[in-house]
């Protein structure tokens, strides 16, 4: 299998093999895609977050039934805030929703609160791991590593919020400790598309150092020339440059 991607196809290495494959999806929390949660908060449009939601749903559901193992992620701190940083706290206080105060989801990204839990649309199935991380990228402070290695996986698919922070802090973790990484473009957002535009080209940058880009269309088309292939047919909306 092979998902025809920007600017290198996926994987660089050779076919896909979906058993060696893991999905991403990265920080689909409550805190950055309900308008009640921590980025409305702070004033950001959660537009974008909340329009990609049926689009990774359908990537999950495709990705599940050829056997490519889906991983989900949160960000967020211990109720005594002992893991955050001074300086994380001090830059989200400048922004207006510092972390630990009260929202109408309970503490902003702070484990255990409504605010900290996966949107309802992506809520981990059975087997399904859940990465719980007090930082950006998906690797850092987190046993990720070793769940990849010790189920043999080579390349990761990304998705999820936001491009330019989480998504891209992932996706060069992930580089640097040797795996192949696709970014779907348009299962991933950022409040300002500008934003996003600028994080997937920065991707793709030095001939796609970092990652390779594709879309849902793309990925959900190669999956269905693998059998079996009782796969949903791909949204004509879902592709995205």
């Amino acid at each position: 299998m092979i998902i025809t991607g920007e600017p290198y196809d996926f994987p660089i290495s050779g076919e896909m093999i979906p058993a060696r494959s893991a999905l991403l999806i990265i920080d689909m929390q409550r805190d950055f895609c309900d308008p009640q949660g921590y980025m409305n908060h702070r004033g950001d449009d959660i537009t974008a977050a909340r329009a990609i939601i049926p689009t990774i749903v359908q990537v999950r559901a495709a990705a599940t039934q050829v056997g490519i193992r889906v991983i989900y992620t949160r960000e967020g701190h211990r109720p005594d805030l002992s893991d955050l940083p001074q300086s994380k706290r001090l830059k989200t206080a400048r922004a207006g929703a510092e972390i630990g105060m009260r929202g109408p989801l309970g503490r902003l990204l702070v484990r255990g609160e409504p605010g900290w839990d996966l949107v309802p649309e992506l809520r981990p199935r059975d087997g399904e791991a859940v990465i719980d991380k007090p930082g950006t990228g998906a690797f850092h402070g987190t046993d990720l590593h070793h769940i990849l290695t010790t189920s043999g996986i080579q390349n990761l698919i990304l998705t999820g919020v936001t491009t330019g922070v989480c998504v891209s802090s992932t996706a060069r973790e992930a580089s640097d400790r040797g795996y192949g990484v696709l970014v779907l473009s348009d299962c991933c957002a950022e409040p300002d598309p500008s934003n996003h535009a600028m994080a997937i080209r920065l991707l793709k940058i030095e001939g796609g150092y970092m990652a390779t880009v594709s879309t849902s269309l793309r990925f959900l088309c190669a999956l269905r020339t693998y059998p079996p292939t009782l796969l949903p047919t791909p949204s004509k909306g879902g592709h995205h440059e």
